[in-house]
């Protein structure tokens, strides 16, 4: 791997991206909080024993400090997917980063051009949407803003081929391609299931062999986070189930809050290839 790549973010997909790139050299890991430091470091941890790979955990080095980015050579944010929070730190980052890195940020559904303004570095920018769990998932979808450079170009499909993944340049759109073509599917697989009272098990069953799906509707909305399904769905425009915004409202967030569309302990394990 050509970049010392740097992530902005200490939650799933900072991770895995972490764990990903680790495989083929060092990596620094921004974290806002020695807390989040810790878990972090932990979930690193985690993941690299699932993969049998505890060598690639040792190359991950967890910082509290914004500036240990500063030796980065690509800068990867993977916070929260609000705006506001991205484009702050986004802000933060081109004052820490050197000149000539570049600033990645991995959203699925927010507007790389307004991300890319507020980075102040339009021409070294690239929307890096990978998927959960980023180990496993090999597609990376690539925006680029328009002021991005021809080097910013290469050097994005470069790294992501450096990481056994496979880039596809996809356009600066709400949701990219895969989520603006999902959640849609998604959103319809929990209205099929209320309006029918099929079992969440049934309704997955049916998708995975019928359809070749490795995981089912259901089961995939409470692994991304019905938080962030949501979220996600207001941003593309598609039509959100009440009975998913309801179960956001009581905190039944899915797999991360122990309660989703599926009852506790109810679900399959998307780690498990289910």
């Amino acid at each position: 791997m050509d970049e010392q790549l740097g992530i902005a973010g200490s939650g799933a997909i900072a991770c895995g991206v972490a764990v990903s790139a680790a495989r083929h050299g060092d990596v620094v890991l921004w974290a806002r909080s020695d807390d989040s430091a810790q878990r972090a470091g932990a979930a690193v941890e985690k993941i690299c024993a699932r993969l049998d790979d505890e060598a690639s955990a040792r190359r991950v080095r967890v910082e509290t400090d914004l500036q240990a980015l500063g030796e980065a050579t690509f800068v990867v944010e993977a916070i929260v997917e609000e705006t506001a929070a991205k484009s702050a730190l986004l802000a933060d980052l081109h004052g820490v980063a050197a000149p000539a890195a570049v600033l990645a940020t991995t959203t699925s559904s927010l507007s790389v051009a307004d991300l890319a303004r507020a980075s102040g570095r339009a021409e070294r920018f690239v929307g890096l949407h990978v998927f959960n769990p980023v180990p496993r998932m090999k597609l990376v979808e690539l925006a680029f803003p328009a002021a991005a450079s021809t080097e910013t170009r290469e050097r994005s499909v470069a790294l992501c081929r450096a990481l056994g993944k496979e880039p596809v340049e996809v356009p600066d759109r709400a949701g990219f391609v895969v989520n603006r073509l999902l959640f849609p599917y998604l959103f319809e697989a929990v209205r099929f299931m209320e309006e029918t009272g099929m079992a969440p098990e049934a309704v997955d069953t049916c998708m995975q062999l019928g359809a070749g799906h490795p995981m089912g509707p259901i089961a995939l909305l409470d692994y991304v986070g019905l938080d962030v399904a949501a979220a996600i769905g207001d941003a593309i425009g598609a039509d959100v189930p009440e009975r998913l915004r309801d179960l956001v409202d009581e905190g039944a967030l899915g797999r991360k809050s122990g309660r989703g569309l599926y009852p506790p302990a109810g679900e399959p394990d998307a780690d498990r290839g289910a």
